[in-house]
């Protein structure tokens, strides 16, 4: 099934990075401050914050020597649940906010492709790995099932074609595996200075 983003991205509607651009702050200091302040919620129904969950799939993909780039995506691919205010309601509404999209809108002002293109994929390729993977559902947490659900299901193989064949797709899978192991609330991590070292290395001049 086709997902259709039927939503317009609009900016964040938090004050706070109005705010802050008034001020003169940058976007290194921007998102910690709102890793800072909303990254002690809960992860959706999963058993981390979302702190955790960021710092788990960056610390994944340093693991794997993966390039800077996409060690700050890794970091940075959920920050579209950081720039919604009511992140919490959508999922028990069933609402796909369609966040991935979201995120990317916020940071192609700042990162090129290869950091905002696999987050912007790394929904679509959780459907595209049910399509592909014989194993890869199984290893789905209850509430990425649920979400699954909700994101359109499996791809069928048209889709799942068209998705790889598209750049930074194959980096889009890697983040999405990662995104599905770093959910271990004993998961011990660098803190989150250690990771931006890696944003602030892809910054646009």
């Amino acid at each position: 099934m086709t997902r259709h983003n039927s939503a317009i991205v609009s900016a964040p509607s938090d004050t706070i990075l109005n705010m802050m651009r008034e001020a003169g702050v940058g976007v290194i200091a921007e998102i910690e401050q709102m890793i800072d302040k909303k990254g002690s919620d809960l992860y959706g129904s999963e058993a981390v914050t979302q702190r955790q969950h960021a710092l788990q799939c960056a610390a994944l993909a340093e693991a794997e020597n993966a390039p800077a780039s996409l060690i700050a995506a890794a970091l940075l691919h959920d920050i579209g649940h950081l720039l919604e205010k009511d992140f919490e309601e959508a999922l028990k509404n069933d609402e796909d906010r369609f966040h991935e999209n979201l995120g990317e809108a916020y940071l192609k002002t700042h990162f090129g492709p290869e950091v905002t293109e696999p987050v912007r994929m790394h929904v679509d390729a959780k459907r595209y790995l049910c399509a592909t993977d014989p194993d890869y559902f199984a290893k789905l947490s209850p509430a990425s099932v649920h979400s699954l659900r909700i994101q359109g299901g499996p791809m069928d193989q048209a889709e799942a074609d068209a998705f790889i064949a598209q750049p930074y797709a194959r980096d889009a899978v890697r983040l999405r595996i990662w995104d599905d192991t770093g959910k271990d609330p004993e998961m011990q991590t660098e803190p989150v200075d250690h990771y931006m070292a890696y944003v602030s290395q892809c910054v646009k001049d």
